[in-house]
Parts: structure tokens; sequence; C-alpha cells
């Protein structure tokens, strides 16, 4: 599958048990297809204000809400290639810019001791992003096992499956070893259903079948809940 810079689409996230993923997957079967890449260890960098800017008012679940992290699809040493992704979402929309580097060159633009080198817009608006928050530093890695699904006819419908979503506020590096705080309850999965239109039927006739509903489930929103909040005692309420 190509290489895809910008994203412009829904995300709809659900909350599975073991055995409503396997009935999904098994309705699945005639219009997915798992990608190339098939099980996945998704290791992230989260970066935030010193005062956690950016999740508090992310959880506070306004209009518009944005996000800056750093992406590899396994352990990533200084020369492998990593994302530096700017996501935005306004109104259920989720607008998605990433930029491919090394591991090197990511981590020393983001911490401003080099320029990204070349000429392009995503990098002007992570530039941008960067300048206007001026404390953007990594605050958790987060990684998880995801199993993504495309459709067989070409549409941009996709699936997700993600499950042992981990969290931690120390040794904050893509070239480290997964582990940290579990997320989500033993049992449990996270699914999410992209597309820019609508869910196709087939779909849907699933999820009214098993009564499965939608989930405001955030992943960092989630860690900063349950591991960070916890430790600052509110003392970043105003600020």
């Amino acid at each position: 599958m190509a290489y895809q810079a910008v994203f412009k689409r829904y995300e709809i996230k659900y909350l599975l048990t073991v055995e409503q993923k396997e009935c999904i997957q098994k309705a699945m079967e005639p219009y997915m297809e798992l990608d190339q890449y098939g099980r996945t260890t998704i290791r992230n960098l989260y970066y935030d204000t010193d005062h956690y800017r950016l999740v508090r008012h992310s959880i506070e679940k306004p209009p518009y809400k944005e996000k800056l992290r750093v992406r590899s699809y396994h352990l990533a040493s200084a020369d492998d290639t990593v994302f530096v992704e700017l996501k935005k979402k306004y109104q259920s929309i989720v607008y998605k810019r990433r930029l491919s580097l090394t591991e090197q060159q990511a981590m020393k633009w983001l911490s401003g001791e080099e320029h990204y080198n070349g000429q392009s817009q995503i990098a002007d608006e992570i530039d941008y992003f960067l300048a206007y928050y001026k404390t953007l530093h990594p605050v958790v890695f987060l990684s998880y096992e995801r199993e993504a699904f495309y459709a067989k006819d070409g549409s941009d419908f996709r699936v997700t499956f993600d499950d042992q979503i981990l969290c931690r506020q120390e040794e904050l590096s893509l070239s480290d070893e997964v582990w940290g705080n579990q997320l989500l309850e033993d049992g449990k999965i996270l699914m999410e259903l992209k597309c820019s239109g609508g869910i196709p039927l087939w779909m849907i006739r699933v999820l009214s079948g098993e009564h499965i509903y939608k989930s405001s489930f955030s992943k960092y929103g989630a860690a900063y809940q349950t591991m960070i909040y916890p430790n600052t005692k509110g003392e970043f309420l105003y600020a």
C-alpha cells in the first residue's frame, strides 16, 4: 500500500470484547483484507506542554483539538524511518498531516536542535505548532499491538484492532522496548473504523446486531487521566 502523507476522514471508536471482535472479523472476511504488515507493534511519543495543555483541552471534548506525536512501526534506531504526525479534529472530522524522517532527524527537529531539511507545507505547519506552544516535549510513550484491515473494493474504508495498549513516562524513546501501564481492561479491544464517507452497510448490520456502540476512548487522554493527573493533584487545572 502506498505511503500517505495527508488524511481527512472520520475515525469512529468502539470498545469490544474478544467475542465481539471475532464476530466482526468473521463478517469482514468477504470485504476486508489484513494489510501487508500483519500484527504490528506501534510505538508513539506524544508531545505536550509543561502543563499538559493539549491533552487537558482534548478531554474537555471541544469542537476543535490538536496533537503532535512521533510514531514508529518497529523498534527504531537512529537511522530508521519514523513519522512526525500533526493530528487535528474539527467537528468529528480528523485531519492528519505527517512526514517521514529518520528517528534522529525527527528528534533533533522537534527538540529545536536542527531545522527541517527541505521545503514542505506540512513541515511549516509543524514548525508553527512548535512555536505556538513553545514548551512542547515528549511526555508519554504509548504503544499497542495493531491489526489493520483495508477494503478489497479499493475504497478508503479501514478497520483497526488495538490491544495491549501500554503507556509510561520513563524511557521516552522509540528505540526502547515496549512496557508500561495497561490502559484497557483485560479482554477489551479498541476497534477504529476509518473512512471519508459512510460506513458500509454490512458493517452497520454487524454493529447493530451485536449491540456495539461508539466509544469516546482516547489513548493519550486515558494515559493522562489514569497515570498523569492523579500525580499532579490538580496543579495544572488553571494553567
